[in-house]
């Protein structure tokens, strides 16, 4: 058995895969994307939750970074929830805690720009402390350069 995981574009509205590929407007300017787990106790390690190559920037090229503007996040049970920007050296983007409801917001200093080197640039996920029924619901706000 797994995890019951799921991972939904909000915005814009049924964004995955090979259609945001071939389909993207150029110069999008924002991506919010609703990620949750239900965990059998397995947990998560390393998932990539956003695939930066999916994505082209303001002038058209493929996307090489993300910049986070915003996590809206619920955690339950895992002891934490780690977002990660995937690179040589994995650069730590948050550290989200147990019985922790917020906001992460960094729009208003132009959002928390990846500026790690090497590797693919992707985001991911990685769950520690993992028990039956540990939960989170986390959407994020970004963009890309």
């Amino acid at each position: 058995m797994a995890d019951a995981v799921t991972s939904r574009y909000i915005y814009p509205p049924n964004w995955s895969g090979s259609y945001a590929a071939t389909n993207q407007k150029i110069g999008h300017k924002r991506y919010v994307l609703r990620i949750t787990n239900l965990c059998d106790g397995t947990g998560e390690s390393a998932v990539a939750k956003i695939d930066i190559s999916g994505f082209l920037n303001e002038v058209g090229a493929t996307a090489t970074k993300i910049v986070l503007e915003k996590l809206d996040y619920s955690i339950q049970g895992f002891t934490t929830v780690t977002l990660l920007f995937d690179h040589t050296a994995d650069v730590t983007a948050a550290i989200l805690v147990d019985t922790e409801d917020g906001i992460k917001d960094w729009s208003t200093v132009g959002g928390l720009i990846d500026n790690g080197t090497g590797g693919a640039g992707d985001l991911l996920l990685t769950t520690a402390g993992d028990t039956a029924g540990d939960t989170y619901d986390i959407t994020i706000t970004f963009r890309v350069k």
